[in-house]
């Protein structure tokens, strides 16, 4: 598309985008509150069950390297179809896997083959707006998918809580909702990059596009700003449900109830973003929720070292995933905006970091289970790094509000 859609287009690509981005936060989030139930059944260890967390991180983060340039060369529908249907298959071998080491390799393949509604879907993006309307919509498509993440964990309480549900339930579940996905694509979404604008699909060209975006130093600094507050937001995904569960007592309906209330934290983030677009430079707002975060982390640190009560630890983590919320749109939009052509390799880049540092830290939350500190260590330090990387590397960059 040359020009930004009409409001009924927005509002149809909004819904379709929506689907596609919603389901990673449905893959990595609805069961959550089975970690327990998963650990006792499978006979595993909790950073066992923690590792297929990150096993389908780094699928998510290998799978969007590799989508991401296919998709600048071969258009944005055919990469998507393929990959969401393989993601069914995947999840089926979830739900029927036998043993911890099973379910870890299919958590790998569930995530590799998910990447490509979370990568593609933000190129789509991309190619359809341009300037302050990329700005609006972006936000507009997170505040929509801030939906999963909130009603994921619900959903995973809600169907343990039916008589006979096991984990296993949830991930027939979500199998059934990528079938849905994939139907939906098929006779809804259409061609985004025309054959004109797409890219060689050489493996050296694909190396030398990913090598410019890496001298980028302003994409870079906001892309390791992204990857750094948001790849350790997962060591609060993986260390919550013991956390909560296990150190203060609470039953898994509770969990996910905590848990869903920080999807309204992002939406609030997002939302912020998206209507003060052209008011607040989307730099300052970044910057805004960067510090927030940053303090925020400070304090839930400073709590889990002191075993404060189950409300110090909960509004923290709420202003942090609120600060999320900003930080997740206003940095993506700053640095994706000049990407032009390769938008799906920057969205791949961008998509990918988070990931990475979310596969690391993710088990590394769980070392101690009588313990919150490694999951305030955790997020701490990564808020923090994140905060170095804005400040010292995408400071100086131009703004988009001009």
């Amino acid at each position: 598309m040359q020009e930004n859609p009409t409001l009924k287009q927005r509002l149809g690509l909004a819904l379709l985008l929506s689907m596609l981005g919603a389901l990673g936060p449905l893959n990595i989030d609805m069961y959550l509150p089975s970690f327990p139930d998963i650990a006792n059944d499978l006979e595993a260890h909790a950073s066992l069950v923690q590792m297929s967390l990150t096993a389908c991180l780094i699928g998510l983060a290998t799978g969007q390297l590799v989508v991401g340039p296919v998709s600048d060369a071969y258009g944005r529908r055919r990469p998507l179809l393929i990959s969401i249907t393989l993601f069914v298959l995947a999840t089926l071998l979830c739900a029927f896997a036998p043993s911890i080491e099973i379910l870890i390799a299919g958590r790998f393949l569930q995530g590799l083959t998910a990447s490509a509604g979370v990568v593609i879907s933000r190129a789509v993006v991309r190619d359809s707006f341009s300037g302050k309307e990329l700005t609006k919509f972006f936000s507009l498509l997170m505040v929509i998918n801030a939906v999963a993440p909130l009603a994921a964990p619900i959903a995973g309480g809600g169907i343990l809580w039916f008589p006979n549900a096991t984990w296993n339930t949830i991930f027939f579940v979500l199998s059934i909702i990528g079938l849905i996905i994939v139907i939906t694509i098929y006779f809804k979404l259409k061609e985004t990059l025309p054959v004109e604008k797409r890219m060689p699909s050489s493996f050296g060209h694909t190396i030398r596009t990913m090598g410019s975006l890496m001298k980028d130093r302003s994409f870079i600094g906001y892309a390791l700003t992204l990857g750094f507050v948001h790849g350790g937001s997962f060591a609060y995904v993986s260390g919550t449900p013991f956390v909560y569960q296990g150190i203060y007592g609470v039953s898994p309906q509770m969990f996910s109830i905590l848990f869903g209330i920080n999807g309204i934290a992002i939406i609030t983030g997002s939302f912020l973003v998206g209507r003060l677009a052209g008011i607040i430079e989307e730099k300052r707002l970044l910057k805004i929720g960067v510090v927030t975060a940053t303090c925020a982390a400070a304090f839930l640190f400073a709590m889990t070292i002191i075993k404060g009560p189950l409300a110090l630890i909960v509004i923290p983590i709420f202003i942090y995933m609120t600060c999320m919320g900003i930080v997740l749109t206003s940095s993506f939009t700053v640095a994706i905006a000049k990407q032009g052509h390769r938008a799906g390799s920057a969205s791949a880049l961008l998509g990918m970091l988070p990931l990475l540092i979310g596969s690391i830290v993710s088990p590394l939350a769980g070392i101690n289970e009588t313990s919150a500190v490694p999951m305030g260590t955790i997020i701490f330090t990564t808020t923090l790094l994140g905060s170095a990387a804005l400040f010292l590397l995408g400071e100086k960059s131009p703004s988009l509000s001009k």
